[in-house]
C-alpha cells in the first residue's frame, strides 16, 4: 500500500495533466488525482493535451510537473504526444497508460525515455506508487537547484536551462520553441563558437528544419529579447554567447 501521507507531502505543490479519451476513466482519475495534487487538468487526446501543455507554460512560466497519458487516442496518440513534449521539454516526467504490451507500442516510448508504463485497466495502487516515486524525484531535483542550471546573462537577465525559460529579473520573457532550442545549444558551453552546421544539426535532432538564412532571422528576433551584444556573430564561422562578469 502506498503511504498516502508521504505522497501528499511530496505531491501537494505539483501539477498533473491527465490525457485519456475514455470519458468515465478520465473523470474518475481526475477526481482521484485532485486528492493529492494542487492542479489537475485533463485532455481528451494528444492534440488537446499539447495545446494545454503550451498554454499552461504561458500562464505559469513553467510546465506541468507530471503528464499521464494513454497511448491509443484519436487525432494525436500518446507516442506522438510524447515526442512533441520532449521536443519542447526533454526533462518532462511522462507516465504512459496502455492496454497493450506489444513492443511496437512500447519500444518507441522506452527509447524516448518515459518515466513508467502502467497497464490498463489501471491499478490505482500501482499508479499512486509510481506518482510517489515521481514526486520524490521532482523534489530532489528542486532541492538541488540549481545555480548550475541558471545562466546569468547580465545583472538582470538569466536563462534557466532546466525550465527552458528566459527571465528579466523575475519577469518571464516568452521564447518560441526555436528560440529555446537555440538558447539551450549556446548555453551548453558558454563561450564556445557554434557553426551554422552545428546549429542545423542540433535542430535536425529535434526534427526541425532550419537553414542558414533562417538562422540569421531567428537570431535577429532573439536579440531583441536579450541583453545587448550577448550573442556574438563570428564572421564566416558561427555564433556564441559572450558574458561579462555578473
Amino acid at each position: 500500500m502506498t503511504n498516502i501521507k508521504e505522497l501528499i507531502k511530496y505531491s501537494k505543490e505539483l501539477s498533473v495533466l491527465f490525457v485519456e479519451d475514455h470519458k468515465d476513466l478520465r473523470k474518475n482519475s481526475v477526481y482521484m488525482l485532485k486528492n493529492f495534487f494542487t492542479q489537475v487538468h485533463s485532455a481528451v487526446d494528444g492534440d488537446e493535451a499539447l495545446t494545454k501543455y503550451q498554454d499552461f507554460y504561458k500562464n505559469n512560466s513553467k510546465y506541468y510537473d507530471i503528464i499521464i497519458s494513454d497511448i491509443q487516442m484519436p487525432k494525436v496518440d500518446g507516442i506522438e504526444l510524447t515526442k512533441n513534449i520532449y521536443t519542447i521539454n526533454p526533462s518532462q516526467i511522462i507516465i504512459i497508460l496502455s492496454a497493450f504490451d506489444d513492443s511496437k507500442y512500447l519500444l518507441p516510448l522506452i527509447n524516448l525515455g518515459i518515466e513508467r508504463f502502467i497497464k490498463k485497466p489501471i491499478d490505482y495502487q500501482e499508479l499512486l506508487k509510481v506518482l510517489l516515486l515521481s514526486s520524490k524525484k521532482l523534489s530532489k531535483k528542486d532541492n538541488k537547484l540549481n545555480l548550475s542550471h541558471r545562466i546569468n546573462l547580465d545583472e538582470n537577465f538569466s536563462f534557466d536551462r532546466e525550465r527552458n525559460a528566459l527571465f528579466n529579473k523575475n519577469e518571464n520573457i516568452y521564447l518560441t520553441k526555436y528560440e529555446i532550442i537555440f538558447m539551450q545549444l549556446l548555453t551548453t558551453d558558454v563561450g564556445k563558437i557554434y557553426t551554422n552546421e552545428d546549429i542545423v544539426l542540433n535542430y535536425t535532432f529535434y526534427n526541425e528544419n532550419l537553414d542558414a538564412q533562417n538562422i540569421r532571422k531567428l537570431i535577429s528576433k532573439l536579440r531583441k529579447k536579450l541583453p545587448k551584444d550577448i550573442i556574438e556573430s563570428i564572421y564566416g564561422i558561427g555564433y556564441r554567447i559572450v558574458l561579462e562578469s555578473v
